[in-house]
């Protein structure tokens, strides 16, 4: 059996845009990325999808058209990657479309005495209307098979990790630090745990926006620019969720304006460049935490996702966890933005072949599963 083609699309909790990539995935799972393209969001888009993150009026109808506009953008990157590679429709295997995050409550809501909680997670889009105006199989809603089996349903990428960053006889973290952060730890034997630590660009990008009219703090030059707050810092680490045990995620849901507002009111006066640079500290010291507590074994954490292009962010990852190489992803041959769109091309090829791809030491499942929905061209 040869090699498939398959495009992997992302947009994630930072709602910048969307991240696609082609690649040739072989029989035995194997990457190589062909291409990768992206389609940033529009302002007025980012704040609806923004809105979607708490409830308000007319919701289902919003995040009906939010569906359909994202299932648009994905296909703007999808034809882009075609028209960069030569390629046509037909010769694409699937796409594998995670869509866009706007609630993920997991293990909520729904229990009682007969019956677990399974909770919810929602990811917007239309892979029926992708599916049209690609022409290509399209995979999706990756995440809801494993919230049915008793799971977080996140991270998902870990067993991709172990693929791509995994090291024979060694431990090695990988760090996406996308809108929330999350980590793989790929143990020496080869067994594979992963969680949501908690922020990751998502505040530092809302301060950003709001307060210089720019999407993001580029190279975190602006946080670099300020000074810890230790009191606003403190105020920020007492988040329960910091100190849960794995398996752990998270969302806009918790990390989101109106909890950096509540945490913000008895700091009244501090200089927004201060906030800045005490946010950023911030998702750096949760990361950090995690880190120590769980993977004090790595010797190298690799880092993914925006993040990874922030050198104030990483020089302060590198300072707290002395003792760690901490090096971007491209440093091992696949850039940061690359990463996620590329997981999900992986689990895509993984759904069409009726694997397993989630991981029960990563999601607390009663089991691994085969994840996805197929919506045929």
């Amino acid at each position: 059996m040869s090699a498939c083609l398959f495009i992997g699309l992302m947009s994630g909790t930072s709602l910048d845009g969307v991240d696609g990539v082609l690649a040739r995935i072989t029989p035995q799972g194997q990457m190589q990325v062909l291409a990768h393209a992206f389609t940033p969001f529009d302002a007025p888009f980012r704040e609806a999808l923004l809105a979607l993150n708490v409830s308000g009026p007319d919701e289902i109808h919003r995040g009906a058209l939010s569906a359909n506009a994202i299932a648009r953008h994905y296909a703007r990157v999808a034809h882009d990657l075609l028209e960069q590679t030569g390629q046509v429709a037909a010769s694409i295997d699937a796409i594998g479309a995670h869509g866009q995050t706007v609630r993920h409550r997991p293990l909520e809501f729904d229990g009682d005495e007969q019956h677990p909680a399974v909770g919810y997670t929602i990811q917007l889009i239309n892979a029926s209307l992708l599916a049209e105006l690609t022409g290509i199989d399209v995979v999706a809603d990756f995440r809801n098979r494993d919230l049915a089996a008793g799971g977080q349903g996140a991270p998902l990428v870990p067993a991709f990790h172990q693929g791509v960053f995994g090291q024979a006889g060694a431990c090695v973290a990988t760090m996406n630090i996308g809108g929330i952060s999350n980590i793989s730890v790929l143990q020496a034997d080869g067994g594979v745990k992963g969680w949501d630590c908690g922020p990751g660009n998502a505040l530092m990008d809302f301060w950003c926006q709001t307060h210089t009219g720019q999407p993001f703090d580029r190279d975190g030059a602006w946080a670099a620019s300020g000074q810890v707050h230790a009191g606003l810092l403190a105020r920020l680490l007492s988040e329960e969720f910091l100190r849960r045990t794995p398996p752990k995620s998270t969302g806009r849901d918790l990390f989101n304006p109106v909890w950096l507002a509540q945490h913000l009111g008895a700091f009244a006066g501090l200089a927004t460049a201060d906030v800045q640079a005490t946010l950023t500290e911030f998702t750096a010291q949760a990361c950090a935490m995690d880190v120590k507590r769980f993977a004090a074994e790595a010797h190298s954490l690799i880092v993914c996702g925006g993040g990874a292009l922030n050198g104030h962010l990483m020089r302060r990852l590198s300072e707290l966890l002395p003792g760690v190489a901490v090096v971007s992803s491209e440093q091992r041959g696949l850039p940061a933005l690359q990463v996620e769109a590329a997981a999900f091309a992986w689990l895509a090829f993984k759904t069409l072949r009726r694997e397993t791809a989630s991981l029960q030491s990563v999601t607390g499942a009663r089991g691994a599963r085969v994840l996805g929905a197929i919506y045929p061209r």
